[in-house]
């Protein structure tokens, strides 16, 4: 099923979320929306955030990115890359900070340059509740992190420079009063 996604302004986006446990109620559904989701509006990442739902999960699928001649030197580990993480815990972000022109569901028609570091070291659970501790690097890394970020109620225009963010703050503002054109579905602060 296709989950409508919160747009900014929306309150869930700026909660901290929190940890379930294997038992939380229709998980491996709610995954599957989540996956459906986020491949109907074309993205390669969604937070449960997103989708009106403050705890600690989020997808990711970085496989359309394998095709892209910007990955073609690691298209073989991004074809596969389809993954759950449940109370995701970043320990470590290392290596060079790069920017890299981010976008999000849940502010359609921005697009903004944030720096991040190349390599992180995360603690997770997958959708069978099995831990893991991997390090990830390239635009894994990067795609992780902006889905993380959305579990610490963090948007990606917050990292961006103030100059920036008041040229995008008439867009922001369009964004939550529901004036924005999105083939997909989309629920706006009331």
């Amino acid at each position: 099923m296709i989950l409508p996604i919160r747009a900014f302004g929306d309150p869930v986006l700026r909660k901290t979320g929190k940890d379930i446990d294997k038992d939380y109620p229709d998980l491996q559904q709610l995954i599957e929306n989540m996956f459906e989701t986020m491949y109907s509006a074309n993205g390669i990442g969604l937070a449960a955030p997103q989708v009106g739902l403050d705890i600690r999960l989020f997808v990711v699928d970085v496989s359309p990115l394998a095709e892209d001649e910007d990955y073609l030197d690691i298209a073989d580990e991004l074809k596969d890359f389809r993954k759950v993480f449940i109370n995701a815990t970043i320990l470590e972000e290392s290596g060079e900070e790069w920017k890299f022109n981010e976008g999000c569901l849940s502010i359609p028609d921005v697009r903004e340059d944030v720096k991040r570091k190349s390599t992180i070291l995360i603690e997770y659970y997958d959708e069978n509740f099995v831990k893991h501790t991997d390090t990830f690097s390239d635009i894994r890394a990067r795609v992780i992190q902006h889905e993380y970020d959305h579990i610490e109620g963090t948007l990606f225009t917050d990292h961006i420079s103030p100059l920036k963010k008041k040229l995008v703050k008439g867009k922001l503002a369009k964004i939550s009063q529901g004036e924005v054109s999105i083939n997909y579905k989309m629920r706006f602060p009331k």
